[in-house]
């Protein structure tokens, strides 16, 4: 099975590639609709010169090409995920090409691609190892809004880590391989074949978008990549009755706790929760590097640079994750220490950017808590 792993991730990877390849080589003839968007002038934008974002298309591509044609030796029909993918990329790629889909539609998109899903597979969430709500969580209805809305948020959040060159892809890669290795501990080969084409997609995009960033995943490939690896989660869940989803957490835990970070941010500032900042964890390691090191004109080197430094912390927690995917209490355990080790490596890098960009001479508190109110209005996100 090691060797049709490989075969799937080769393949995968040159067609993605060989993809990308075409759209930087043909990008005057189409950046100018994806450029409707004028992303290097959007608050969060990480690049300053016009780029294509259609990268999504090339590893979706990759997806339908060989997933189609993964043997289905389970009857688990995982080729069903294809399908159940469509709204919620259509929406991301209309997105990228210009026409405006607001983020509230795209969530929207997210959700009805979610809840295809269920319907196709006829699964959902089974269970949660909390007392109370394990047992709430038995109650079908429930458990299947539960379900549509952790697909959509995973959709989102893989979205909003998208903000420098490789960090939304490699993060994938990571979280990929990890259910790729539960799924091969128990014989769920099928699965570990799909992520193995998720992984060969993802590489062959990374070719070009890492570290130069010739190319950018989009609305369409971060939302597209998101639902497919939340459902292969969901649908292990399913299949290994002893894999605890406190191992799921672990393993997705850099994009979700990003993102109940910014909700928890955004309004405490009084903002839409929908409404971009420069406050992202990666945003901040950015402008830590130009300010502190590299100066304001080294964009070219603090952005992929930035993924670099953060690839430890989001790759630990999955590693974890993957350790201990049978075990609901050292899985617990673990994301308490990383979620006290994330809160507390943010507030101490954003007091750092903040410091970083005073007068020389102004007396810096790191042991009050932090305003982020004050912070988000003073960095203009």
């Amino acid at each position: 099975m090691s060797g049709y792993f490989f075969q799937a991730l080769v393949c995968a990877f040159f067609v993605s590639a060989a993809i990308c390849a075409l759209i930087v080589s043909t990008r005057k003839f189409h950046l100018r609709f994806s450029d409707r968007r004028k992303d290097t002038k959007a608050v969060q934008s990480a690049h300053r010169v016009p780029t294509p974002r259609i990268g999504g298309v090339a590893i979706i591509v990759a997806l339908v090409a060989f997933g189609m044609f993964i043997p289905d030796t389970t009857g688990h029909h995982l080729w069903l995920l294809l399908p159940s993918l469509m709204p919620v990329f259509l929406a991301g790629l209309a997105e990228d090409l210009g026409f405006h889909v607001s983020p509230r539609r795209r969530l929207i998109a997210a959700a009805v691609s979610s809840l295809l899903a269920v319907v196709l597979f006829k699964l959902w969430i089974p269970r949660a190892d909390i007392p109370l709500i394990g047992t709430i969580i038995t109650f079908a209805p429930f458990a299947i809004a539960v379900t549509i809305f952790g697909g959509a948020g995973i959709c989102n959040a893989f979205n909003l880590v998208d903000g420098v060159n490789g960090l939304s892809s490699l993060i994938a890669v990571v979280v990929a391989a990890s259910l790729a290795a539960i799924a091969a501990q128990n014989g769920l080969f099928e699965v570990s074949a799909w992520c193995a084409i998720v992984i060969g997609a993802l590489l062959g995009f990374l070719v070009f978008n890492f570290p130069l960033g010739k190319i950018f995943l989009g609305d369409a490939g971060a939302y597209g990549i998101g639902h497919i690896l939340a459902w292969l989660a969901f649908l292990i869940l399913n299949f290994i009755p002893d894999l605890t989803p406190w191992a799921l957490l672990l393993i997705f835990f850099w994009p979700i706790a990003d993102t109940l970070l910014a909700i928890f941010r955004r309004r405490i500032a009084g903002r839409p929760t929908d409404q971009p900042d420069r406050l992202h964890f990666h945003q901040l390691v950015m402008r830590a590097l130009e300010i502190g090191l590299l100066g304001r004109n080294a964009r070219h080197i603090s952005n992929p640079m930035t993924t670099v430094i953060l690839a430890p912390m989001f790759t630990a927690p999955a590693i974890a994750g993957v350790l201990f995917w049978h075990n609901p209490a050292a899985a617990a355990l673990s994301i308490v220490f990383f979620a006290g080790l994330f809160v507390a490596t943010y507030q101490f890098g954003a007091r750092l950017a903040s410091c970083l960009r005073l007068p020389a001479g102004t007396k810096v508190h790191f042991n009050r808590p932090l305003n982020l109110k004050r912070l988000s209005h003073r960095k203009g996100g």
